[in-house]
């Protein structure tokens, strides 16, 4: 490393790490694996209307979570906002407030002036596409404190707008890519009624389309690209530049996938930061993390705008996934024994085996990977396990009865190259 370069490390401060929670598993799962901040959304008037989100109610319990382990808390307040809602919009405003909430993501100038009205932080969602200085400090005069950045920005263009403006900056590295503009799209609305707009997005675009010309009654299918479809961003292969950018915030989006797809995600990204200002991140370290995060959702990856406008390489060629494993349900805990630092388990389908990679997923424990090492049943040292027998096997994270067990294996596509 350059004495450069080792000076920008000293020059730096370790940006904000963001994580996405649809639920109480999520949420755990984010704090545990390093997450610095968590956002998330409640029953209404935010932008994943589907996803598994809170109750105002939960708000305390959420806010008392995440302060004993020093983590923030942001509630997505996004989608736009009809008249018919503003006294609605303004008890969730007042709940968040008193519970403690730490910002409140918006981008409806409605929510802005409900925030300033209750003396309550507030940030500027990427769906007001910011692109340029001037309006962020269009927004710092409002009072915003922070701005998401719009997902067209360039790498070169934030510097540029890093060094125009005070207010602090957050932008995305990691997850799900739209192909309409900051995702303020309407084709789920124009075909089902479901507005991405109102956080209802069913993602037509995923889909594989076919071209009909009627005056032949001919058609064909779109080649072998979801044309519609991005890639996912990742950025771990130059989140070095990014920290060196000056952005203060990086988000992961995500609250509609799994707990385990969090887990990963934010400890891959956690890792990848430190490391940095340890002066050890390498490139083979990053390929090294790359791979692990091929391990969960994922739809391939890209760079984003980041670097360029995307090509058509940038679009996914699958529907779905492209994870290189996938999680099969093996089992419920049974106990736990703290002492030991063994997990009780009954299996109720499949089989595992010594080196088996396994996840213990629950509300409380959040998510828990080990590879079993020992496997006991009666007491006796065993190298397998069937469904309908307990087994006792190594657990240095504490779990809980009913926390659900489950065996890391290879996607189905991986398998099916390997057997040929």
């Amino acid at each position: 490393m350059t004495n450069q370069q080792t000076t920008n490390h000293k020059l730096q401060t370790s940006p904000e790490l963001m994580a996405p929670a649809g639920d109480w598993t999520m949420l755990t799962a984010a704090v545990n694996a390093g997450a610095n901040a968590v956002y998330f959304g409640v029953e209404k008037l935010n932008m994943r209307a589907k996803a598994a989100n809170f109750s105002t109610d939960e708000l305390p319990k959420i806010v008392s979570f995440c302060k004993e382990k020093n983590v923030k808390t942001y509630l997505t307040l996004n989608t736009i906002l009809y008249e018919n809602e503003i006294s609605e919009a303004e008890e969730i405003i007042l709940e968040a407030k008193n519970a403690g909430i730490d910002k409140i993501i918006c981008w409806d100038l409605a929510i802005t002036e409900l925030c300033r009205k209750h003396e309550i932080p507030f940030c500027i969602s990427t769906q007001a596409s910011i692109s340029n200085s001037l309006s962020a400090n269009f927004y710092k005069s409002l009072g915003a404190s922070r701005i998401v950045l719009a997902r067209e920005c360039s790498l070169e263009q934030i510097k540029k707008i890093r060094a125009s403006t005070d207010l602090e900056i957050e932008a995305f590295i990691h997850g799900a890519m739209c192909i309409a503009v900051s995702g303020r799209c309407f084709m789920s609305h124009h075909l089902f009624g479901k507005s991405a707009n109102r956080g209802e997005c069913i993602q037509p675009c995923r889909r594989e389309y076919e071209i009909v010309d009627n005056s032949i009654h001919k058609s064909m299918i779109i080649g072998e690209d979801y044309v519609l479809s991005p890639k996912d961003l990742c950025t771990i292969e130059f989140i070095d530049t990014l920290i060196e950018a000056g952005i203060d915030s990086f988000k992961i989006e995500g609250r509609k996938r799994s707990p385990e797809y969090v887990a990963k995600v934010v400890s891959v990204y956690r890792r990848a930061i430190d490391l940095y200002f340890e002066n050890k991140l390498t490139d083979e370290i990053k390929k090294d993390f790359l791979i692990e995060l091929e391990k969960v959702y994922n739809r391939g990856f890209s760079s984003g705008f980041y670097f360029d406008k995307p090509s058509a390489s940038e679009y996914a060629d699958i529907y779905g996934s492209k994870a290189t494993t996938r999680k099969e349900y093996v089992g419920k805990v049974i106990n736990y024994y703290k002492k030991a630092q063994a997990v009780f388990v009954s299996l109720e389908s499949g089989k595992i085996k010594l080196e088996d990679e396994l996840l213990i997923i629950g509300q409380t424990t959040g998510v828990v990977s080990l590879k079993l090492k020992n496997i006991l049943k009666d007491d006796a040292n065993i190298s397998e396990a069937v469904k309908g027998e307990k087994i006792t096997f190594p657990c240095g994270e504490i779990v809980r009865p009913h926390d659900l067990v489950y065996l890391v294996a290879a996607s189905l596509d991986k398998a099916k190259d390997k057997n040929k």
